[in-house]
């Protein structure tokens, strides 16, 4: 089943295509060419304009291409939120190389693992990354020629001498590579006067997707995807301009955090407030209410604007964001948090949500405190940015909008257990969910077997189940192997852990399948309260009984601190069916006693994942 596009819109046709020769990098450069001494990107330290950063991506392009790489061979990012991860980021591409951005929350086994996939040339990485990245090489069998460092915190290993620090000894010589200074490599080299000669569908760049199990794949976006990413949806939906000043919690690795904080905010001419640290809610709160960024942080001051810039340029009164890019398990948290900030103290205009759905409570209580709505959108590192999405001035809590013009959903049924089949599906009932449209993946790297069964003759299969609504909105159902199915019925644990979470008591919860003793499936929910929240498992129950239908209902609840997540923030609901498989213990509190906790303001980090459900 295909929902139609929405009509109000102009269609993606009216876009023109980017031309045969096209890098994203310069495309991007180009279009700001206009306002030199505007602000970029901002952080802990200070400001970077968009003068400051033309000069210095094509400044360390020269460097990369220096040290003899060739085109589209890899460079290694693993770096924090700066306004260093920018300029290597769009430098590696206008030298025609291909960055492989990797998040800084993974495991040195993990490092290792995409060091060698990757077959990366040279790393770009911060600082506090640097022992992780140490210890990776000296467990891999990489090809890293020189390591390139932001911010170091100690003395650099094999740093030439030399007057110019692209010379030194070949990585051959020693176990681990040459490193040098991120701002010494930069300023060696003259400009790179032109950017490689890329087509639009050459290999621009490298996301790795974060799967729930098995080796993270190596998802391959050409120089075109961000630009249609950018034209569908950060200007046609979300109407970003260049007044505007963006905040994202989605980290720039992030397929999600990528657009939110770099693309989006560069094709209008906006201003981007960077956060190296993970954004718990103090954190996300010190930057709405304008107390850091700007030359406000503890590590230095920005540069001061010429006489009469506005903030939006950079200037010496402190940047509020105007847009927030977050996702619901940050919202819940905020939300909870005791200093939560008054309205009338922020600036925010758009909030957007991606990453997991967003549950109706969550949304509505934002609007109630905030008067702006959280626009709910699906995306995926695969289709790089949100494809389905509600819009401001549109917006329908407990559903993910409607098809982002540009892309066509389809719903597709099974004839049989585990076989699709492309055939309606009845109303009301789950499908697996399936897009189309520009900025789909080239591939996995490497991958054949797991390409060919994502991307399917231009369909990209999500892995999503999706119920389509009567009015054309699509509503989420859950992960495909998520799904339960309870006394011959569908029962999508999503639904039960938005119902959940509507109770004030109740800060996150995660419903899994368990067996019973006649060997049937039943909905067992693993809940954590809010601090200094009480709850019963008998209350519970009752709640969710009032809600839905009757059959829904979870069966056993257990009380628990935290819920296992990935480094990015997502719930692993599959280390919850092995700890049930494995677990000795009984499945709930015996009495249904009530337990209390929840974080305080500054608690577990709110890192959302690359807009995958």
């Amino acid at each position: 089943m295909t929902s139609p596009n929405i009509p109000t819109l102009s269609p993606a046709t009216a876009v023109p295509p980017p031309g045969e020769r096209f890098n994203i990098a310069q495309h991007l450069l180009a279009a700001n060419a206009g306002r030199p001494g505007k602000a970029a990107f901002i952080d802990d330290v200070g400001t970077l304009r968009y003068g400051q950063l033309d000069e210095r991506v094509r400044r360390l392009a020269a460097g990369l291409r220096a040290m003899g790489l060739k085109r589209e061979e890899r460079v290694l990012l693993l770096m924090q939120d700066t306004t260093d991860w920018p300029v290597a980021f769009l430098g590696a591409i206008y030298a025609g190389l291909v960055p492989v951005a990797v998040n800084t929350l993974l495991t040195v086994d993990d490092y290792a693992y995409m060091l060698e996939h990757s077959r990366a040339q040279a790393v770009l990485v911060s600082g506090a990354q640097l022992p992780a990245l140490v210890s990776a090489m000296v467990k891999s069998d990489h090809e890293v020629q020189r390591v390139i460092v932001s911010r170091p915190q100690a003395p650099l290993h094999g740093a030439p001498s030399e007057a110019s620090p692209l010379h030194a000894a070949p990585a051959e010589a020693s176990q681990q590579p040459a490193e040098v200074e991120f701002e010494a490599f930069v300023n060696a080299q003259a400009p790179l006067a032109k950017p490689a000669a890329t087509r639009a569908d050459d290999p621009g760049f490298w996301l790795y997707s974060s799967g729930s199990t098995g080796r993270p794949k190596g998802t391959v976006h050409s120089h075109a995807n961000p630009y249609w990413t950018c034209e569908l949806y950060g200007k046609a939906i979300l109407g970003l301009t260049e007044t505007d000043v963006c905040f994202s919690a989605a980290k720039l690795f992030f397929a999600y955090g990528l657009g939110n904080g770099l693309t989006f905010p560069m094709s209008v001419g906006a201003t981007t407030l960077l956060m190296p640290e993970r954004p718990t809610p103090d954190a996300v709160f010190k930057r709405w209410l304008g107390q850091v960024g700007a030359g406000h942080g503890p590590q230095g001051a920005a540069p001061r604007p010429p006489e009469g810039d506005s903030a939006a340029w950079g200037g010496p009164a402190p940047l509020k964001p105007t847009v927030f890019f977050g996702a619901p398990t940050g919202f819940a948290g905020m939300l909870a948090a005791p200093n939560l900030p008054a309205a009338r103290d922020v600036s925010l205009r758009l909030v957007s949500s991606a990453g997991e759905a967003l549950p109706a409570e969550l949304g509505e209580r934002f609007k109630r405190h905030f008067g702006v709505d959280i626009i709910d959108g699906i995306g995926s590192t695969e289709m790089l940015h949100i494809y389905l999405s509600n819009q401001p001035g549109r917006v329908r809590y407990g559903s993910t909008g409607w098809p982002v013009p540009g892309y066509d959903i389809e719903l597709r049924g099974e004839v049989s257990e585990g076989v699709e089949a492309r055939a309606a599906v009845p109303d009301g009932e789950p499908g697996n969910h399936y897009v189309r449209g520009p900025s789909a993946a080239l591939m996995y790297w490497g991958n054949r077997e797991k390409s060919r069964e994502t991307f399917q003759g231009g369909w990209t299969k999500s892995g999503d189940k999706y119920v389509l609504n009567a009015d054309g909105s699509y509503t989420y159902s859950g992960r495909g192997d998520d799904m339960l199915k309870v006394s011959g019925i569908y029962v999508s644990p999503f639904e039960v852990e938005a119902t959940l979470v509507m109770h004030p008591a109740v800060l996150e919860a995660a419903v899994i399948g368990v067996t019973d003793a006649e060997g049937l499936t039943k909905t067992k929910v693993f809940v954590v309260l809010k601090a200094g929240s009480h709850a019963s498992e008998h209350e519970l129950k009752l709640f969710v009984k009032e809600k839905l239908a009757p059959y829904k209902y979870p069966r056993q609840i257990e009380f628990v601190d935290d819920l296992p997540k990935t480094a990015t923030g997502k719930i692993q609901r599959f280390k919850l069916r092995e700890r049930e498989q494995s677990a000795a213990r009984p499945a709930s509190t015996t009495d249904g006693s009530p337990r209390g906790r929840g974080p305080a303001s500054g608690g577990p980090a709110l890192d959302p994942q690359a807009p995958t459900r």
